[in-house]
């Protein structure tokens, strides 16, 4: 294995392990070395899988167009859901639990059928999902001061830390996935602002390249898997004491809170 990866991976797990952040790995393996950031990503991915965590999904990152162009990319990228990454509707967040946490809304798809073709349409993501939740994704870095670039965020498993799922499952046909309007306050302040539309346009869309994507590597979505489909509006730092809630029009409301 190539040095330079293994001590990239090395850096991220200390820097999850110990709660102190690390300098960006983008030092060792490069800006835009795509295929070397999910070598970084998968080498802890195994660690983890093997000390016994349970592979629950998957996010997708990196869909707001904006985003994309500050990073360089034309693309999304992705990162692993684990089962105790997820949060209950209003659980609180323990201090600490996440490093430099920042909150952002977005629509969760729960599947029923895996997606084991490279080339799926809308149909399929349709026909392979068993409803949406509104939810509320924690993400964290372990990068120093937030100071990512592309490889930084991928490797480190897309700036992953938990997600809050709301308990009102809702079907497809029955909210509008590309116009619904997101509002999320903090302590009843409005923070962010967005729609369906603002994830690469579709929701659906994200999902697409996702199932495509892990087909392609070996590793297809599989019925029961969850789908962080992406951002609806901008993130916003979280601070000790905060509660956010999200809704979603069509899906309903979400809340993460964080301890003091």
């Amino acid at each position: 294995m190539n040095a330079t990866i293994q001590q990239a991976a090395d850096m991220l797990w200390d820097a999850h392990q110990y709660g102190e952040p690390c300098k960006p790995v983008r030092e060792l393996i490069g800006d835009t070395d795509v295929e070397a950031a999910y070598a970084v990503q998968k080498l802890n991915t195994d660690r983890w899988l093997v000390r016994g965590r349970r592979l629950v999904g998957r996010k997708i990152g990196l869909t707001s167009q904006a985003v994309q162009k500050q990073l360089g990319v034309d693309q999304p990228d992705f990162g692993m859901l684990f089962a105790d990454m997820a949060l209950c509707d209003g659980e609180e967040v323990a201090p600490g639990r996440v490093l430099q946490p920042k909150v952002e809304a977005e629509i969760a798809l729960v599947l029923e059928r895996s997606l084991p073709h490279e080339q799926n349409t809308l149909a399929d993501i349709l026909r392979a999902t068993a409803y949406a939740l509104p939810a509320i994704e924690i993400v964290g870095s372990r990068i120093a001061n937030w100071d990512i670039r592309l490889a930084d965020t991928i490797a480190d498993n897309a700036s992953s830390g938990l997600f809050v799922l709301g308990s009102r499952p809702v079907k497809l046909d029955a909210f509008d996935i590309a116009g619904c309007g997101m509002v999320m306050e903090r302590r009843g302040e409005q923070v962010s602002v967005g729609a369906g539309a603002a994830c690469l346009g579709n929701p659906l869309r994200a999902a697409i390249w996702l199932a495509n994507t892990m087909a392609r590597l070996g590793s297809p979505l599989q019925a029961g898997d969850i789908v962080m489909t992406g951002a609806l509006g901008p993130m916003c730092a979280a601070q000790p004491g905060d509660v956010f809630e999200a809704n979603i029009e069509g899906l309903g409301s979400v809340r993460a809170a964080f301890g003091g």
